[in-house]
């Protein structure tokens, strides 16, 4: 009898610390390649999370071919699935989405079709990266420590400030330069990174970061990664970054306070740890 009321005190215990320890975590384009990873790997760690989605459906079943269709049930309690563009909420719903959490993530993109390319939404992630700050700063943040926020870039969009990155070569300078021109979501992350560093700065009630992920590729298991302060290798094909271990980086962050100490107020690359000794 005393051996069984200590084990059920012990996980009572437990029980109240995970949930006591949980994040909430809002996250903006969980239905794409990288941010699906994101809730699935927040979710399996007992994290709650809100996500802002065109499609509910879509959503689960994505969440499905990672976590398993018969587990899906385990996660309900953690999972807040709201259906709407984010760019349509109002600011009132959308300070309703950022009250309260711990951290925003955004992983949103353009879709790579001529219609996602090149018809509106034209600016989708500086728009959305800018409605969510002011959103935040309109609200009081949780736990009475500074929210964190996370934007997902690319190892092609340059440091805004102009010296922390290496210089390209001209070839390479001349590429981007064409891509800035006929691909508009380029300019598109282009300018939501420059928003997050010129405009909202380090003086807000939030930190944020810009995780600059390299080439990027599917796998469904995570493994090591390694990060840099700036691009390694060449633009093209020199590297490469699995959409989960992206992921895995940016739930590192929320979930440690080192490493997020470390790359705060910072646009870190990450690559897989097997394209490391290509990049040194």
């Amino acid at each position: 009898m005393r051996t069984t009321l200590l084990l059920l005190l012990f996980t009572i215990l437990v029980f109240t610390m995970s949930t006591s320890s949980a994040l909430t975590v809002l996250v903006v384009g969980a239905t794409g390649a990288t941010g699906r990873h994101v809730v699935a790997q927040l979710l399996q760690k007992h994290h709650n999370v809100r996500t802002i989605v065109r499609s509910k459906d879509r959503l689960l079943s994505s969440l499905g071919d990672i976590l398993g269709a018969k587990d899906m049930d385990n996660y309900e309690t953690q999972l807040q699935i709201t259906e709407a563009a984010i760019l349509d909420l109002s600011d009132e719903d959308l300070q309703k989405q950022v009250e309260g959490c711990d951290a925003v993530v955004q992983t949103l993109g353009h879709n790579i079709t001529f219609k996602g390319m090149y018809r509106k939404p034209r600016k989708l992630v500086t728009d959305s990266i800018c409605r969510i700050t002011n959103a935040i700063e309109a609200t009081e943040t949780a736990n009475g420590r500074k929210m964190r926020v996370i934007l997902m870039g690319s190892d092609g969009v340059s440091h805004p400030d102009g010296t922390t990155d290496d210089k390209r070569p001209l070839s390479e300078r001349i590429v981007l330069s064409i891509i800035r021109a006929l691909v508009p979501p380029h300019r598109d992350n282009e300018a939501a990174a420059k928003y997050i560093y010129a405009d909202v700065g380090t003086d807000k009630s939030f930190e944020w970061t810009v995780v600059r992920p390299t080439d990027l590729v599917d796998a469904d298991k995570t493994s090591k990664y390694v990060t840099y302060a700036l691009p390694k290798g060449g633009l093209f094909g020199d590297n490469t970054t699995s959409r989960s271990n992206v992921a895995q980086f940016m739930v590192d962050l929320l979930t440690s306070d080192d490493l997020w100490t470390t790359w705060v107020y910072k646009m870190p690359v990450v690559h897989d740890a097997g394209e490391a000794a290509a990049t040194k």
